[in-house]
């Protein structure tokens, strides 16, 4: 059964909505900077449920942001050990993930840099470090979508779950990238 678009449109509209409710509700101090900076990311529910359940401090854009990279570090960094794990059933699909495993690496490389980074925002040198920022998470986002070139055209049990792994690492890594170009735009170092 096919849902038309504007039935789609209505359902993410009650999702955000309510998902949105419910963090108001929360009496937590950083509610709604989470509210107010994750409503416009790409993805605006996972935004807001990673970050609200965030356990740092988040109290400033800056925090936010930060916050943001650690989750996507720590979500990269969970799939390079699960890349790490498994065992393919050909060569080809070897191939694919020894090749996987080391864009994943390279991205928590670069997401490690962007972390540091923002740990040490300077006025002298905000514009050049988060020049960098952007850089380096944009990296982490074409490593994570190239770690995915390798397995077209397989249809295994290994691909649909290394898909499923790096699609979320994806859109939590989007949502940093949007909060760290929020950042930029906002200068709170």
């Amino acid at each position: 059964m096919q849902i038309p678009t504007t039935g789609l449109i209505l359902i993410f509209t009650i999702l955000v909505s309510t998902t949105l409710a419910i963090a108001a509700a929360d009496k937590t101090p950083n509610a709604d900077l989470v509210l107010t900076s994750c409503v416009h990311a790409s993805f605006p529910q996972i935004c807001i449920h990673t970050l609200s359940s965030y356990t740092g401090s988040t109290t400033t854009p800056r925090d936010l942001a930060q916050a943001a990279v650690r989750v996507s570090l720590g979500r990269a960094r969970k799939v390079q050990t699960y890349l790490g794990t498994l065992k393919s059933q050909s060569k080809r699909e070897q191939s694919a993930l020894v090749d996987c495993l080391e864009q994943v690496g390279d991205s928590v490389d670069d997401l490690s840099k962007t972390l540091s980074e923002l740990q040490h925002l300077r006025p002298g040198t905000f514009r050049w470090q988060m020049s960098n920022a952007q850089t380096w998470v944009s990296a982490a986002l074409t490593n994570e979508d190239t770690c995915l070139d390798g397995f077209k055209e397989m249809e295994t049990t290994v691909r649909v779950d290394v898909k499923r792994k790096m699609i979320n690492v994806a859109r939590v890594t989007s949502n940093a990238l949007y909060l760290i170009n929020r950042l930029d735009q906002t200068r709170h170092y």
